[in-house]
């Protein structure tokens, strides 16, 4: 199994929580509407960050992590029509695309 990661950084102009709402009640929904999030996407998760005093301040408004079957059906899934034409354009309605972080990985659980 792999297992996409992606680091995201709000649009310019957007408040975290105009984010946040944006990604939950039109992105998410919008994603789950195509037949291939099921036929493709086995696990997904979005993550947010949280207050922790000894930290610094998060340079990242969220982080995803898609995992799937294999290199190919990720591949399969992004590339679909349905990917293309329907969820991808929605991006640029709250994220700053271009500051997006991408790495695919294999995990190696040790606890």
């Amino acid at each position: 199994m792999v297992k996409l990661a992606i680091l995201l950084t709000r649009r310019k102009g957007m408040t975290h929580q105009e984010f946040l709402d944006y990604r939950r009640d039109v992105h998410a929904p919008l994603l789950l509407s195509i037949p291939e999030t099921k036929q493709y996407v086995r696990k997904f998760v979005v993550s947010t960050p949280v207050p922790a005093s000894i930290y610094p301040a998060p340079v990242y408004d969220a982080m995803v992590e898609a995992w799937f079957d294999n290199v190919e059906d990720m591949t399969s899934f992004f590339q679909s029509d349905n990917f293309v034409n329907i969820v991808d354009p929605d991006h640029v309605n709250f994220l700053d695309v271009s500051a997006a972080v991408r790495l695919v990985t294999e995990e190696t659980v040790l606890i």
